[in-house]
C-alpha cells in the first residue's frame, strides 16, 4: 500500500479525502434532518433491555472497512432513533439541554481542526479566542481585571479545581507548604469545606479525591426554599473553630440540582472575608443569569467569589461538553501550574508564547470555546436573554397552574430559574412514592415526555427542568393531561385501596 491509499480516510488537500469528507458529512446531515423532521416524541419508549440487545446486535468493527452508507444507517435505527431526543419540547427531565445550531456546526469546525487547547504551537488561534472568551465572562461576572479562567469539561472539574485551589492556598497560608511538592500536612485531617446540605454532591466528591475525605464537607441546613441559612453557617463556623477544626472554604450554590435555588451570595461572601475562607460559588446552572438584565440581579455579589463554575452546556444552550473555570485573581492559578520542557517550557513566556495548560488540570483538551464564540455571535446577547427569561417565567407559570389543580403539591411555589418539583396527591400518603414512581415510568415508556424523578425528604417527587424556549405551556397542559390519566391508571388497577 502506499500513503495515498489512505486519503479516503482523513480530511486533506487530496480529491479523495475531500470527496469521502463531503459524503459522509452530507449523508450525517440528511440522517439528523430526518430524525428531527420526523421525530414527535422525546423518546421512543423502549426498554433498557430492548436498546441493549439492539447495541449489542451491531458489529463493532471491521476486518476492511463496511461502505459508509450502510453503517449510517445502522446507526441512524439502532443509535440515533433509540437516543433521548433532547431538544423535543417534552424533554423536560434535566439539565440536559438543546443544542444551538451554531455550535452544531462548530462541533464539526472542532473535530475537524482538532486542536488542542494545551499548548500554542497546538492551539495557535484556538488559544486566542478561548483567552478573548474567558474575559468575556470575567466582565459579565463582574469580576476585576485580575480575574482569569479556563474551559473545562463542566461543572465536576470545575467545583474540584476550585477545592484544590481552596485547600493549596490554605496550606499555602497556613503552614507555608507547597502542597505540590510535599503533600498534605497531619493536620490536614482538620480542614473543613461548608457548603449547602442541598450542594452538589460533586462537593463531597471532590473533597475525597483531594485527600481530604467526604468527612471534611460540612453540610449547612437549608430552609424551605433550599437556600442556605445564614445563620447556620455562622454558627457552624463558629463551633469548627472552637472545636481546633480548621475551616478553609465555603461553597455557595447559583442553582441547586433539583430547586434551582440560589444561596445568599452577598451574605455567605461577608461570612467567608470575616473568617478568611475562600469562597466558591457553584454556578454551573443559574451563571447564565448574567445575561439577563431581569435575572442577573439573583447573582449579586457573585464578583466576590475566589472562584466561580459556569457551565455553557446548561444555559448556554451548548452541546457536551462545555463548561468553565473562574478564579478573582490569576495569581492563584499557581497552585496547578507545571512546566514541562517539551509542552510549555518557561522561557516561552519570555517569547510572548501562551500554554493555556498552565491553567488547568488538563493537558489535552478540546476547543470547546468555538461553540460558544459561534452562538454568541449568530444568536446574539439579546436573544440568549430572552430565551432564558423566558423559561424562568414559563416555570413560574407552571408552578401556578400545578398549584390550580389541586392534586399536585408543588415543592417550590416560586421557582427561582426553571425547574419545577412537584408530586401528584391523589392517593393515600403511603401509595404516593410508588405511584409517582409509576407515572415517572408510564411518561417515559409512552414517549409522552421525559421528565426527571427525585426525592424530597425521602419522597419520591417528579421535576419539570424547562431549559428548552420552545417548549410552551400548551406542552406543560398537555403533560399534565397525561399524568392525570396515569395517575387514574395507578388507581384503577387495584394498587390503592
Amino acid at each position: 500500500m502506499t500513503t495515498t491509499d489512505f486519503d479516503r480516510y482523513f480530511l486533506n488537500s487530496s480529491n479523495e479525502g475531500v470527496k469521502a469528507f463531503q459524503q459522509v458529512a452530507s449523508e450525517t446531515q440528511q440522517l439528523l434532518s430526518d430524525f428531527y423532521q420526523n421525530n414527535e416524541q422525546a423518546f421512543n419508549g423502549k426498554t433498557p433491555n430492548t436498546i441493549e440487545n439492539e447495541i449489542n446486535e451491531m458489529s463493532l468493527v471491521s476486518k476492511n472497512g463496511d461502505d459508509v452508507t450502510a453503517v449510517l444507517k445502522e446507526v441512524q435505527e439502532k443509535i440515533v432513533e433509540n437516543s433521548i431526543h433532547v431538544s423535543h419540547p417534552t424533554s423536560i427531565g434535566h439539565l440536559h439541554c438543546p443544542p444551538l445550531i451554531p455550535a452544531i456546526a462548530a462541533e464539526l469546525m472542532i473535530g475537524a481542526l482538532n486542536q488542542s487547547m494545551d499548548s500554542w504551537d497546538q492551539s495557535s488561534a484556538a488559544t486566542y479566542l478561548e483567552e478573548r472568551l474567558i474575559r468575556w465572562t470575567a466582565e459579565k461576572l463582574q469580576l476585576p481585571s485580575t480575574a482569569d479562567g479556563t474551559f473545562t469539561s463542566g461543572g465536576t472539574q470545575s467545583n474540584y479545581m476550585g477545592l484544590l485551589l481552596a485547600r493549596d492556598r490554605f496550606c499555602h497560608q497556613q503552614w507555608n507548604l507547597n502542597v505540590k511538592q510535599q503533600g498534605l500536612p497531619p493536620e490536614s485531617h482538620k480542614l473543613r469545606i461548608l457548603c449547602s446540605e442541598a450542594a452538589h454532591f460533586t462537593v463531597k466528591k471532590s473533597a475525597y479525591q483531594l485527600g481530604l475525605g467526604e468527612q471534611a464537607v460540612v453540610t449547612i441546613e437549608t430552609d424551605e426554599n433550599k437556600r442556605m441559612k445564614i445563620s447556620a453557617l455562622i454558627d457552624e463556623v463558629d463551633r469548627l473553630k472552637s472545636g481546633g477544626l480548621l475551616p478553609m472554604c465555603v461553597v455557595a450554590t447559583a442553582g441547586t440540582t433539583d430547586f434551582g435555588s440560589i444561596d445568599s451570595i452577598p451574605d455567605i461572601a461577608a461570612i467567608a472575608e470575616q473568617h478568611g475562607l475562600w469562597f466558591h460559588v457553584d454556578a454551573a446552572y443559574g451563571g447564565a443569569l448574567m445575561m439577563s438584565q431581569q435575572n442577573r440581579h439573583k447573582l449579586y455579589g457573585i464578583n466576590s467569589a475566589d472562584s466561580i463554575t459556569i457551565d455553557f452546556h446548561k444555559q448556554f444552550y451548548q452541546p457536551i461538553s462545555c463548561g468553565a473555570f473562574f478564579v478573582k485573581e490569576k495569581a492563584n492559578f499557581r497552585y496547578l501550574a507545571h512546566h514541562a520542557d517539551y509542552l510549555n517550557p518557561e522561557n516561552d513566556e519570555d517569547d510572548g508564547l501562551v500554554h493555556l495548560v498552565s491553567k488547568s488540570i488538563q493537558t489535552t483538551r478540546r476547543f470547546d470555546a468555538l461553540k460558544l464564540f459561534l452562538s454568541l455571535r449568530i444568536v446574539g446577547e439579546r436573544n440568549f436573554a430572552s430565551m432564558i427569561d423566558y423559561t424562568v417565567q414559563l416555570a413560574q407559570q407552571t408552578a401556578r397552574v400545578m398549584t390550580g389543580k389541586g392534586t399536585i403539591e408543588v415543592a417550590n411555589l416560586s421557582p427561582e430559574i426553571n425547574a419545577v418539583v412537584f408530586r401528584c396527591t391523589s392517593v393515600s400518603e403511603e401509595a404516593r412514592n410508588e405511584m409517582n414512581t409509576f407515572i415517572y415510568k408510564k411518561l417515559l415508556h409512552t414517549g409522552t415526555a421525559l421528565v426527571a424523578k427525585t426525592k424530597l425528604n425521602g419522597d419520591v417527587y417528579l421535576k419539570f427542568t424547562l431549559l428548552n424556549p420552545r417548549t410552551t405551556i400548551s406542552d406543560i397542559e398537555d403533560i399534565l393531561h397525561s399524568i392525570s390519566q396515569f395517575a387514574a391508571e395507578y388507581e384503577n388497577r387495584g394498587i390503592t385501596q
